[in-house]
């Protein structure tokens, strides 16, 4: 087994939907990024690349290429999780933490663990979401971002 953990942060922004960990969640406004912004995906992404000892997402997937100008970061996962096929790699286990003072996360749980297990090819009960606020303080309380914390567990293919 190997661990990684990866960190994201965007703000939000009026004009983008929100989508987060591949969902789609009703909201006044979305995250800003090069790509879709989805906090929870880019955090799971540089954990799993951590994991397997590879660069992180801004190294693999730079701002600065508009090929990935708006990319969905669901196809930027599907990449990494090949990247980690062709060294033999899959992933295990991942929990995430998302922080944000609003919208409310806990309705869409099942959502997104459902949809992490589908993207990610492991069992429901393998996957862990929390969501958190700061109680109005620092960085997320005033309402205007979103982070996510994230690890990820993978394993030698061949033991699986």
């Amino acid at each position: 087994m190997r661990f990684g953990i990866g960190f994201d942060l965007h703000r939000l922004v009026e004009g983008r939907k929100l989508i987060l960990c591949g969902v789609e969640i009703p909201f006044e406004k979305g995250l800003y990024g090069h790509s879709d912004g989805d906090v929870g995906l880019h955090a799971l992404i540089d954990a799993l690349l951590s994991a397997g000892g590879l660069p992180d997402i801004g190294t693999l997937f730079p701002d600065t290429d508009l090929k990935y100008k708006n990319i969905s970061s669901t196809k930027m996962l599907e990449e990494v999780l090949e990247i980690l096929k062709q060294k033999g790699f899959k992933p295990y286990q991942v929990d995430l933490i998302l922080i944000c003072e609003k919208p409310k996360i806990s309705p869409y749980y099942e959502k997104i663990k459902k949809k992490l297990a589908e993207l990610l090819k492991v069992e429901y009960s393998k996957i862990g979401i929390k969501a958190k606020t700061t109680e109005g303080l620092g960085w997320s309380g005033d309402t205007e971002v979103i982070a996510c914390f994230a690890l990820a567990v993978i394993i030698e293919k061949l033991h699986a």
